[in-house]
């Protein structure tokens, strides 16, 4: 990974207190790694998880998904985020006075002000269907107007069709080529859940494996992907280097720059194209308490690895309240 622990007995000193913080207040934390600069300064594992152990990270996948779109645009697969989204399924049947669906970039998709029909995510409409990329399609346009932030998963399978019809070849593929080989990643095993049990019992181990794919071999790009914690560790180093990793290129500086500016805003919160934007940083968050947290300024990265929970403890918080201090 190129990168070195730090044997400094004050900074050793200084994140002694995480160990007992987490088992008491962040009980689902399963892993975490801290980079200050190249060195490892901290890594820890709970609850009978181990570095070599994979989770499903949730929403973090939609930050991977945001830098495969961007090793699309850098090789000429994908000409712009402002292409418009049906320009790549010409075969999807428009129904009659849909005209919003038309005007959608890819864009909107990245930085989640795309207009989708419904107020609450069909999540067993979409994945129990036979085709998610249409069941997303049917689901996008409608009355709502562009640009206007509405958070959506079910809309991300329709970035991982655009990447797999511009690249013509798998996600799977495309990434692993692209993106996994190069960190030295074990790319995931692809998993088919058949049924509603599947779907859950996916969600709920504390140690999931592969990457979820759609009936029509199209794997997941909002959710549904499992890697280890020191996996996320080398995309936020990857990221704070700008774009390259043992000194080869990964993806442009000039789409980790873009991706990372303010395209939206939900209440006070910025959005870039599929990363959460922080007071001197930003993330990838997941449910449950997943994140790639970077910090250019002072470079630092924290990966932090948790199982499902619902309404679980604010990770961002403990980074800027019980981590940063300190380092």
């Amino acid at each position: 990974m190129g990168l070195r622990r730090y044997s400094s007995e004050k900074m050793k000193n200084n994140l002694e207190h995480l160990k007992g913080l987490i088992e008491r207040d962040y009980k689902n934390m399963m892993g975490i790694c801290i980079l200050k600069g190249n060195n490892l300064v901290y890594e820890a594992y709970f609850n009978g998880f181990t570095r070599h152990d994979t989770l499903h990270i949730a929403s973090v996948t939609k930050s991977i998904t945001s830098i495969l779109v961007g090793i699309a645009i850098d090789r000429g697969f994908i000409k712009s985020v402002e292409d418009y989204v049906l320009d790549y399924f010409p075969d999807y049947h428009l129904k009659r006075g849909e005209k919003t669906i038309k005007e959608v970039k890819i864009k909107h998709l990245l930085s989640m002000t795309a207009p989708y029909k419904y107020r609450s995510e069909p999540y067993t409409k979409v994945y129990s269907s036979n085709d998610w990329t249409k069941a997303a399609l049917d689901l996008l346009g409608g009355r709502s107007e562009i640009g206007n932030f509405k958070y959506s998963t079910v809309g991300m399978q329709i970035l991982s069709a655009i990447l797999v019809k511009a690249c013509g070849q798998s996600l799977w593929k495309f990434a692993k080529e692209n993106l996994f080989d190069p960190l030295e990643i074990m790319v995931p095993s692809s998993l088919y859940l058949e049924n509603k049990d599947q779907h859950l019992a996916f969600l709920k181990d504390k140690k999931a494996s592969g990457w979820v794919v759609d009936p029509k071999g199209i794997h997941t790009g909002g959710w549904g992907l499992a890697l280890k914690t020191s996996d996320l560790l080398k995309i936020g180093k990857m990221c704070l280097d700008g774009g390259y990793y043992n000194k080869k290129r990964v993806v442009s500086k000039e789409w980790l720059c873009k991706s990372t500016q303010i395209h939206s805003r939900f209440e006070d919160k910025a959005y870039g194209y599929l990363w959460w934007l922080l007071e001197g940083g930003y993330a990838a968050i997941g449910d449950g308490g997943n994140i790639i947290y970077v910090c250019p300024a002072k470079k630092i990265v924290v990966s932090i690895t948790s199982s499902f929970k619902p309404r679980a403890k604010d990770r961002i918080e403990f980074i800027y309240k019980d981590i940063l201090p300190y380092l």
